[in-house]
C-alpha cells in the first residue's frame, strides 16, 4: 500500500502565553496523497504558514504529529525529499543564480556534475537563462521568486511545498509558475501550496483544504466543494462567513 506523501494527526501550535496566547492551530488533521496537487486556502492569519513551518521542522508543535512519505517529522530525516519555496525567498546577495543553486544542490548531496546538467536546465526553465552570472542581490521580487522555484526542484525532489508561490509576479511570470506546476503534476509530483490566488488554486488543484483562525473547516475535493454554477471565489467566501458567525453566536 503506497504511504500518503503528507499525513498531518490532531496538531495543535500556540504561540505566546497568558492573555497574549495565541492558538495558532487546533486539532489540524490532514492526508495528501502521493502525486496530488492540494492548494491549501485560508484568510491572512488562519494558520497556513505555520502548517507548513512545522511540517518542515521550522517550528515544534505542541500537540500532533506529522509524517512525509512515512518518515517521522523530527524523529526521521526526510528534508532531501523535499522541495520549499517560501512566500519570501531570501539568497546570499553576494552569490550568483548558478552558485546559489550549485550550493544548495550540493547541500543536498548532488554531485557536481549532476548540477552542472542541472543548473542551466532549470533555469532556463524559469527564464533566468541570461542571469545565470549576475549576482542576486540585483535580482528583482519576480527573479528571486523564479530563483527560488527553481532552487526547490534543484535536487528533485518528491514532494514540493510551496508558500504563497505565486507572490510578487507579474501576469508572465505567473503563467511560468501554473504552467510549471501542471508539468511537475503530471511527472508525477506530490504538491502542497497555499495561495490567495483562488483562480490559480480552480486551475491547478486536484483537493483543497480550508483553514480559519487555525480550525480546518473542508478538506476534500474540489469539485466537490463548488457544486453547481458556484466560483471557488463565492463559496470560499462563504464557508468564512458561516463559521465566523457560527464562532460569534
Amino acid at each position: 500500500m503506497t504511504v500518503p506523501a503528507i499525513e498531518i494527526t490532531k496538531l495543535d501550535k500556540t504561540f505566546g502565553s497568558g492573555r497574549k496566547k495565541n492558538q495558532a492551530l487546533t486539532d489540524l488533521s490532514l492526508t495528501i496523497a502521493q502525486g496530488e496537487v492540494f492548494g491549501f486556502l485560508g484568510p491572512n492569519g488562519a494558520g497556513k504558514s505555520t502548517t507548513i513551518k512545522l511540517l518542515l521542522r521550522f517550528l515544534k508543535p505542541d500537540r500532533g504529529s506529522l509524517r512525509i512519505l512515512g518518515k517521522t517529522v523530527g524523529q526521521q530525516e526526510f528534508r532531501h525529499r523535499v522541495g520549499y519555496l517560501s512566500e519570501f525567498p531570501v539568497f546570499y546577495d553576494h552569490l550568483s543564480a548558478r552558485e546559489t543553486l550549485l550550493l544548495s544542490g550540493r547541500l543536498s548531496g548532488m554531485t557536481r556534475l549532476a548540477l552542472n546538467q542541472r543548473i542551466p536546465m532549470l533555469l532556463e526553465r524559469m527564464n533566468l537563462a541570461e542571469a545565470v552570472d549576475r549576482r542576486v542581490g540585483g535580482f528583482s521580487k519576480g527573479m528571486k521568486q523564479r530563483l527560488g522555484m527553481a532552487n526547490a526542484l534543484v535536487h528533485d525532489p518528491e514532494v514540493l511545498i510551496f508558500d504563497e508561490p505565486m507572490s510578487g509576479l507579474d501576469p508572465v511570470g505567473r503563467h511560468q509558475i501554473k504552467s510549471l506546476i501542471a508539468e511537475l503534476k503530471q511527472e508525477g509530483k506530490t504538491i502542497f501550496f497555499s495561495s490567495h490566488i483562488l483562480s490559480d488554486i480552480e486551475a491547478l488543484c486536484d483537493r483543497i483544504g480550508i483553514i480559519h483562525k487555525g480550525v480546518l473547516l473542508y478538506s476534500g475535493g474540489l469539485r466537490d466543494f463548488l457544486g453547481t454554477g458556484v466560483s471557488l471565489e463565492e463559496q470560499f467566501v462563504l464557508v468564512i462567513e458561516e463559521a465566523d458567525h457560527a464562532s460569534a453566536a
